[in-house]
């Protein structure tokens, strides 16, 4: 009788490039492709080990002289939102959300041109076309929603006359969990705080459906970019192997020295995979 065995992934490790969170560094990263029937398990599993999506690929910050970037995610039975946090909920309660199928439209795109070309300029995504743009959307091989949110048409500071998209974000359904993959809003409402309510709603979907964490993507200590994810209570990162609370956000700058970093070829071997074994059946 000839068995198959069943291919592991394989994991790859990117050129050093420029940090975008940290001025003087370098990027590197590590990745493995995301496709076929286990990509949903992989998925799962891997997020759970720091790991996040772009499209069909899984990865993970591994540079050679730094660890500062370390996945957070936020415990939701333990999340009490602060006093400015409440504020931005109820400045937003006017809001519709809406979960679709990742599917781009013309009107998403829109609002990410107007996003990009006021925050951010100047980054990586700054040239991406619609085409680029809804592969980014729709290139998934896992459980994914679409959250808009809208303003209507009667909300005050909407004079279009019609409900008005104002903010978007990508999210992976994991089985612990939802995952913010990216996300984009209005620019000109900057009052309203569209960001932050984005993740506190989040938090309310991840509780709706009783899902203990909502994944942020990184922290990394000292850039005006991911440094505001520690601003939110009850939440976890992803260190040394284990996921542990934030605690004093000072105490983690020496993730930022070479010596924190490990050699790639044991980053690799502590990674844990999904079993691809079938369930055996009970007789």
């Amino acid at each position: 009788m000839r068995h198959t065995l069943p291919i592991a992934p394989q994991f790859y490790v990117t050129a050093p490039q420029p940090c975008p969170y940290l001025e003087g560094r370098m990027e590197r990263k590590l990745f493995t492709a995301l496709q076929g029937e286990g990509a949903e398990k992989l998925n799962d599993t891997l997020s759970q080990q720091g790991f996040r999506r772009s499209q069909n690929v899984l990865y993970r910050p591994s540079c050679a002289d730094c660890s500062a970037c370390m996945s957070a995610r936020i415990r939701v039975a333990d999340f009490t939102p602060s006093k400015s946090q409440r504020r931005v909920v109820r400045r937003n309660a006017e809001l519709v959300r809406k979960a679709n199928s990742p599917w781009a439209t013309e009107e998403q795109y829109a609002l990410f041109r107007r996003y990009l070309d006021q925050r951010h300029a100047d980054g990586g995504m700054a040239d991406m076309d619609i085409f680029e743009f809804a592969a980014m959307i729709e290139e998934t091989p896992v459980k994914s929603r679409v959250i808009e949110y809208h303003l209507p048409a009667e909300a005050e500071g909407n004079d279009t006359g019609e409900d008005k998209l104002v903010a978007v974000c990508l999210t992976d359904v994991l089985e612990d969990g939802v995952s913010l993959v990216y996300s984009f809003f209005e620019p000109d409402l900057e009052k309203h705080s569209l960001g932050r309510y984005i993740i506190l709603d989040h938090i309310a979907i991840a509780r709706e459906a009783g899902l203990p964490y909502v994944y942020l993507g990184y922290w990394v200590p000292d850039s005006p970019k991911m440094g505001y994810k520690a601003s939110y209570g009850a939440l976890e990162i992803y260190k040394g192997g284990s996921w542990r609370d934030l605690g004093n956000p000072d105490a983690h700058r020496e993730d930022m020295h070479p010596l924190s970093v490990d050699p790639i070829a044991e980053q690799v071997a502590r990674i844990r995979l999904p079993d691809s074994r079938p369930a055996t059946k009970r007789r």
